[in-house]
């Protein structure tokens, strides 16, 4: 009877370690997130902004994705049109040979939120997604998807202001 509980665990542990190998494969889409607060010059209210990163297996094909979303810090404040002189994203897909070499972009993507943040009047908006095109997948080297964004505060005179953000959990296998 033991034999029999030994044979079984072991099928068990051996069918997890496979599951576990081929993950990549059936991933549904490895995100990291990232915030970062801005604060205005007058009277409009802080806000906080969400950058989700994601890489994900399609097809054969590797995808990437950075959605935007917003909050508003002071939920008593009136909002007021115009935040930004410009709030650029961009998105990069990015391979490794190991998973502590340096990354290499293999596409990127640069998208223009100005418009539909200035538009934006209710931190309930849908978020904004940049994605780059997507890239034939190879299980030998590591891939993920970074961002950055740059904006400029209307109205502060500082100039542009860069956003490094976390990108997503390495896929590999």
């Amino acid at each position: 009877m033991r034999k029999l509980v030994t044979v079984l665990g072991l099928g068990a542990s051996t069918t997890g370690v496979c599951m576990l190998l081929a993950a990549p494969a059936f991933a549904a889409g490895l995100t990291s997130s990232s915030s970062f607060d801005v604060i205005y010059p007058d009277t409009r209210p802080a806000q906080t902004y969400f950058v989700d990163n994601t890489v994900e297996l399609k097809n054969g094909m590797v995808t990437g994705k950075s959605s935007l979303s917003w909050q508003i810090l002071d939920l008593v404040a009136v909002d007021t049109p115009k935040r930004f002189t410009s709030f650029k994203i961009t998105t990069r897909i990015e391979e490794r040979l190991t998973k502590t070499t340096e990354d290499h972009v293999v596409t990127t993507k640069t998208c223009d939120l100005t418009k539909p943040l200035n538009d934006a009047r209710s931190s309930g908006e849908p978020a904004n997604n940049c994605v780059p095109a997507s890239s034939v997948y190879d299980g030998e080297v590591f891939w993920s998807t970074d961002s950055t964004v740059v904006y400029d505060i209307e109205g502060d005179g500082k100039g542009p202001i860069t956003q490094e953000l976390t990108g997503s959990p390495l896929l590999h296998g």
